[in-house]
């Protein structure tokens, strides 16, 4: 079988910042926000230029060792073969190590650009296909069904397959973001938390996550109690003890907040009228930002159609 032909003119992807398990949730609730990295990739004549601006661009590696690369690696082999050379160009804006689903938006934009570039590559990958591939690569799709699909989702693994379905959340909510200075490694918060817990709060946060569907999509009056998490949070607390507190005294006064991912970022859901104030309480050591609901996803803005 005949390897693809690849597009000659460049793609533009965009991708969200999402913010996962929202509470209760765990490993299952994403939220799509309205912070936003661009992947610009073409397929060239040879070797692998990558230019990054923003964050990570002096950190990030600028070889097939970045995660971008690795995963338009697998993208092109599930769509039939390599290109000759690429050209990347990635501008970010979405805080690495935060919570915010940063590595999350580096395989979607790869994934999406990689099919993008690809002449027929929508027939070879449909959506279904490219969320079970970029579960594959992330290891769960908690984070990329909401980049992908945009909105409120709720994800699951059905025989190994990445699954999601897409809800719109209530326009009246609003994300704030408080973003702490130093990051925390998603390894090390999923290292501190239990092989097994309690079957009162596992029954508790059942019944949390569910009445949250309710509460983000149509009741956002309920999004305190809806929020209140017992199986991830308190365990991972001695990683980001700032975080934590900051929970504790957002919720104290009312606020619906919660550790965003694997944190540090703490994540508030509140009503339009109080989002400016709430953003007020942070207090020295955050970046507190107010954000939109993403409705879009992962968005394509292609910049050409010939091919090579």
């Amino acid at each position: 079988m005949a390897g693809p032909a690849f597009r000659a003119a460049a793609v533009r992807v965009r991708v969200p910042a999402t913010s996962a398990n929202l509470g209760p949730g765990f490993d299952s609730l994403g939220l799509s926000l309205g912070l936003y990295d661009d992947v610009v990739v073409r397929v060239a004549d040879s070797g692998l230029n990558i230019d990054i601006a923003g964050e990570g661009s002096e950190t990030l590696p600028r070889d097939e060792s970045h995660l971008l690369v690795r995963a338009l690696r697998t993208a092109f082999d599930a769509l039939g073969g390599q290109p000759r050379g690429l050209e990347i160009v990635c501008a970010n804006r979405i805080p690495h190590g935060r919570g915010l689903g940063s590595s999350s938006a580096a395989i979607v934009a790869a994934v999406v650009a990689a099919r993008a570039v690809t002449i027929g590559g929508d027939a070879r990958l449909d959506d279904a296909a490219l969320l079970e591939l970029a579960t594959e690569i992330e290891g769960h799709p908690d984070n990329v069904a909401p980049c992908l699909l945009g909105g409120f989702t709720i994800a699951w693994t059905e025989s190994g397959a990445g699954r999601a379905i897409r809800l719109d959340a209530a326009d009246s909510v609003v994300p704030v973001v408080f973003v702490p200075g130093k990051p925390v490694l998603t390894e090390m918060a999923r290292g501190l938390l239990p092989r097994s817990v309690p079957h009162v709060d596992a029954a508790a946060n059942a019944g949390r996550a569910a009445l949250l569907v309710e509460a983000l999509t149509r009741r956002p009056e309920l999004l305190l109690p809806a929020t209140e998490d017992r199986l991830h949070q308190e365990y991972r607390a001695p990683a980001m003890p700032e975080s934590a507190a900051l929970v504790e005294r957002l919720r104290a006064d009312g606020v619906p907040a919660m550790i965003s991912g694997a944190g540090p970022t703490v994540l508030a859901l509140v009503e339009d009228g109080t989002a400016d104030k709430v953003a007020r309480l942070a207090g020295e050591g955050w970046a507190a930002n107010r954000l939109a609901l993403d409705a879009d996803g992962a968005s394509v803005l292609p910049l050409g159609s010939q091919s090579v």
